[in-house]
């Protein structure tokens, strides 16, 4: 509850608002809690993929190439003998890495844009929105295909460049939210008293879009898990002998798909499980956070609906 006195959240509050979602997600999502457990297991793999991977990612074994799954290699080998289960496990720390770092920097630019636009509005407002439709005019492969031979292949500026990309693509989705809150009575009352702009921004209008800000970091992840294993697959994202899940679909995976199918089969499978996993949980997550996809009488909808069975009950009775 919240100290009427003080107008500050208690204990008890702030722990029912981080509670309430993860009951509400194990309760209403099965399939957000199966992505929850796609997503947790692809962080995992990722973290400890050099303990979990059986033999080294460019470990060669000459004798034994192009090998259907077996005891010895689980999901067979490639062309140059290499364990295919272990170039999967170390791809997912290639899609982690990607993932959380391009990510983490498209929603910071995308916050940080989005408040300033949403906030000021006006010129400042115009030009730089003018700027993200012209941005949102191009073929995103075509922007990236263009940065990338402008920055060059490899790990660093395939994040740069796709975190830059959806940065500036998100950037409406933080600007919308930030408008909403700024005609707010308590954002006018901390302008009539003499804040400053800074404090109004971190203090009272970031808390509240947070929530926006979580949904587009979930859904923000799987599109760039695909978008770098198709960068890959076009040979300008992770350069080779990197495990990079399209980097295995392409190159020598397309030349010998026919002869040996395992090597395209499972680095493939394995990229549709995670952003399939990932979508559902992102999904479960904007469900949860947004009040607007409750319904008319939102998470208490059950309640209500037996409250008034019951003073119904009553009234009849009586």
């Amino acid at each position: 509850m919240a100290d009427s006195s003080s107008g500050k959240v208690t204990e008890t509050e702030r722990h029912s608002r981080l509670v309430d979602p993860m009951i509400r997600l194990v309760k209403e999502k099965p399939l957000g809690i199966a992505g929850a457990a796609i997503t947790l297991f692809l962080l995992l793999t990722g973290i400890f993929a050099g303990f979990l991977a059986p033999y080294g990612m460019n470990e060669t074994h000459t004798a034994d190439t192009l090998l259907a799954p077996s005891a010895k290699f689980w999901l067979g080998t490639d062309n140059l003998g290499r364990d295919i289960l272990s170039r999967v496990i170390f791809g997912a720390r290639i899609s982690v890495i990607v993932a959380l770092v391009a990510t983490a920097l498209a929603v910071f630019g995308a916050s940080v844009i989005g408040l300033l636009c949403g906030y000021f509005g006006g010129k400042f407002d115009l030009i730089v929105q003018r700027f993200v439709d012209a941005w949102l005019c191009f073929p995103t492969l075509l922007i990236l295909m263009v940065l990338i031979s402008l920055t060059g292949p490899g790990l660093w500026p395939v994040i740069i460049v796709l975190g830059i990309s959806c940065g500036i693509a998100s950037t409406r989705v933080i600007r919308s939210a930030t408008m909403s809150i700024r005609e707010n009575v308590y954002v006018q009352a901390a302008v009539a008293i003499g804040c400053s702009t800074t404090r109004i921004l971190t203090s009272h209008i970031l808390p509240n879009i947070m929530a926006p800000i979580i949904v587009l970091f979930s859904i923000l992840v799987p599109f760039i898990i695909l978008t770098e294993a198709m960068l890959s697959f076009l040979g300008l994202g992770i350069p080779a002998p990197n495990a990079s899940w399209g980097g295995m679909l392409s190159g020598s995976g397309r030349s010998y798909m026919f002869l040996n199918p395992w090597m395209a089969i499972w680095p493939g499978l394995a990229l549709s499980i995670v952003v399939y996993g990932v979508n559902m949980f992102g999904d479960a997550v904007r469900d949860i956070l947004d009040p607007r996809l409750r319904g008319g009488v939102g998470r208490y909808g059950v309640k209500v609906k037996k409250e008034a069975t019951t003073k119904s009950d009553s009234t009849q009775k009586n």
